[in-house]
């Protein structure tokens, strides 16, 4: 019992590092996009991070 109760906190722990590490590079890649078309940030924010927010719901 001890040993899947260690598992599972492994597993939490991993996907709370995979989880900040993507989305650090997720709003990178938004601010780099943004700067690269010469769009407002704002913009982006609104239409693609929003998008990618939503967009597990949608499927």
């Amino acid at each position: 019992m001890g040993e899947g109760l260690l598992y599972a906190g492994l597993a939490i722990v991993g996907g709370l590092i995979l989880l900040l590490w993507s989305a650090d590079r997720f709003i990178e890649g938004a601010a780099s996009t943004a700067q690269h078309f010469r769009i407002s940030p704002l913009m982006i924010g609104m239409v693609v991070v929003g998008f990618g927010t939503s967009a597990p719901e949608l499927l």
